[in-house]
């Protein structure tokens, strides 16, 4: 007598043969994938990091890199629906600044210097040529933050996303020795430092697709902020990495907190650092506007408090200090610019709930550039 399983082996000899490729997996190119990225992401390694690219799991000697009392600090996030415009254009070559400074730009302002990345990618078919643009963009970020890319996974899942596109996702690893924790200290008086940013970053990116649309414009037309620049591109600029500076100004021992300003602006970022009893003063024009922001509120008649929670304004990240003159001496070799646009005062009885408030509001008004 025939068993099952022979019965079943007659029978499926009998068909078309059915393999993982032909229901939409290359094992192969994920392979080719993983062999054509070794070089670049072995350019971020750091003291730290142990074996090679490929192990199940990513190893990490946090001895090695020479803290004595280091506490962890880890962050995750992915880059939202700026992806779309990204994937519309096929512009994903910065994509990875975005993923990695949503990242690493959060846990750096508690002070962690951060050590390692994980990626996570998924797709419906891989193509080589956009994975390896993506995270040769991610390893180019990780290696511009000092941090390792040691690991992550490559999914492909047929079916699960339309044709090109793709999603991201990161986790990054940072240590900060116990008694350097941010925020500290924060008192009355202490002066707001603003560091500009490069465009809209990766929030607000639903509002900026919404405006697009209403505006009847397309990705390939002239930005109607930047004459030099098509609009997919000029919306497309990579988040600005913060890691450096913010660094370099706490080791100094000059920094008493941190803001990484993203969805819900200055608003919703700047009270999580702030004590109960304190309050953030801020002047509203005391920073140039980027065109890009006066734009949106004007093509999509978005009142300035909504710009403010929804976007980041031109305002990348947020220093507390006691002594201005000392950052902005720290920071005049570096890429960013910074302005003082308020201080920290006492909470009062009449204050209620609110953290923050403007003495004045941004000015949004839109000023078309002639070419």
């Amino acid at each position: 007598m025939k068993s099952d399983f022979s019965e079943n082996t007659e029978l499926n000899n009998q068909q078309d043969e059915i393999t993982y490729e032909n229901a939409g997996v290359s094992i192969a190119t994920g392979d080719a994938l993983i062999e054509a990225i070794k070089p670049v992401v072995s350019q971020t390694h750091n003291n730290g990091v142990m074996g090679n690219l490929g192990g199940f799991g990513a190893l990490f000697d946090l001895k090695a890199t020479g803290y004595l009392d280091p506490i962890l600090v880890s962050g995750t996030d992915g880059v939202g629906t700026k992806l779309l415009p990204a994937i519309e254009t096929g512009l994903c070559d910065n994509i990875g600044f975005d993923l990695v400074g949503m990242c690493v730009n959060d846990i750096v302002v508690q002070g962690a210097r951060p050590l390692f990345f994980l990626d996570y990618f998924a797709t419906g078919k891989l193509e080589l040529d956009q994975a390896q643009r993506i995270i040769q963009s991610i390893s180019k970020a990780c290696e511009a933050s000092g941090c390792a890319l040691i690991g992550g996974e490559t999914a492909e899942m047929p079916g699960m996303y339309k044709e090109k596109h793709y999603d991201l996702a990161g986790f990054a690893v940072g240590a900060v020795e116990r008694d350097q924790i941010l925020p500290k200290n924060i008192t009355g008086g202490d002066k707001i430092i603003a560091l500009t940013s490069n465009g809209v970053h990766s929030n607000g990116f639903s509002l900026v697709r919404s405006i697009v649309k209403a505006q009847n414009l397309s990705w390939d037309d002239v930005a109607p902020f930047d004459p030099n620049q098509f609009l997919g591109e000029a919306l497309l600029a990579p988040t600005q990495l913060y890691v450096k500076p913010v660094l370099k100004l706490h080791e100094a021992g000059l920094l008493n907190g941190a803001a990484h300003i993203t969805g819900g602006g200055i608003v919703g970022n700047l009270p999580r650092i702030l004590p109960d009893n304190l309050v953030a003063v801020v002047d509203g024009q005391s920073w140039p506007m980027p065109p890009v922001f006066s734009w949106l509120a004007h093509a999509g008649n978005v009142q300035p408090e909504e710009m403010l929670k929804v976007f980041n304004c031109g305002i990348g990240m947020i220093l507390i200090t006691s002594d201005f003159e000392a950052v902005n001496k720290l920071l005049n070799d570096t890429d960013v610019q910074a302005y003082i646009i308020g201080q920290i005062e006492p909470k009062t009885e009449l204050d209620n709930d609110q953290q923050v408030f403007f003495s004045d509001l941004p000015d949004f008004t839109f000023i078309p550039e002639i070419d």
